[in-house]
């Protein structure tokens, strides 16, 4: 369960950060989209690593 999320959650902030960087005036957004993607990447990984 707590896998998917993370997936889902990966999922969105990719989708935030392509975005971003489609549409010239959201630079800010693909920079969160991207920072976020890599926590929640990170905490998939942890959380993979601990089973």
């Amino acid at each position: 369960m707590w896998l998917r999320l993370l997936g889902l959650l990966l999922l969105v902030w990719l989708v935030v950060t392509v975005v971003g960087w489609v549409v010239e005036g959201l630079f800010w957004l693909a920079v969160v989209g991207l920072a976020l993607f890599l926590v929640t990447g990170a905490l998939g990984v942890r959380e993979r690593t601990r089973r």
